[in-house]
């Protein structure tokens, strides 16, 4: 079992937009999921364990039933359902015990590559769409605090800082 340090906001590579994933790192999928389960969280992406490039895994299944891990490299999102928006409850490893609500489209069209190299399309809902959503913004350098208002993220902000 390879489990990595997961990087805490504020540090800036959290901020930084990835590049496309280049396989170099060999064991950075296995990482990424053995981490995840380790923290026990249902989604992680590279750029939470320094790897700044575009791959993540989610598991949103795993704490109620059989694991059902997945593999999104450079994942593209084509499509979004803007009518039904949804707020939720998100939670992030990087951003231990702050729990916030954050809107999101309840419904997402994405292509990814697997790590096979194949090229897939598919159409995700619920709760894993708004994981998969979480994830895909940690790959263009957001986090969940970026979603706030300015007057919810400053309070949020101090509650962490705390």
């Amino acid at each position: 079992m390879s489990v990595r340090t997961i990087l805490l906001w504020p540090d800036a590579r959290l901020s930084q937009v990835c590049a496309r994933f280049d396989g170099s790192d060999a064991t950075v999928i296995k990482d990424l999921l053995d981490t995840m389960y380790q923290a026990k969280g249902r989604g992680l992406a590279a750029p939470q364990i320094g790897v700044l490039q575009r791959v993540f895994v989610v598991d949103v299944t795993w704490k109620e039933a059989a694991p059902e891990p997945r593999v999104f490299v450079d994942p593209v999102l084509v499509s979004a359902g803007h009518a039904d928006m949804r707020s939720g409850e998100e939670q992030c490893l990087s951003i231990p015990n702050l729990p916030m609500q954050v809107e999101r489209p309840h419904v997402v069209q994405l292509e990814w590559t697997t790590p096979e190299g194949q090229r897939i399309s598919d159409t995700f809902d619920g709760i894993l769409a708004r994981c998969i959503q979480h994830e895909l913004d940690h790959l263009d350098g957001r986090v969940i605090l970026d979603h706030q208002t300015p007057e919810g993220r400053a309070a949020l902000e101090a509650v962490h800082a705390g």
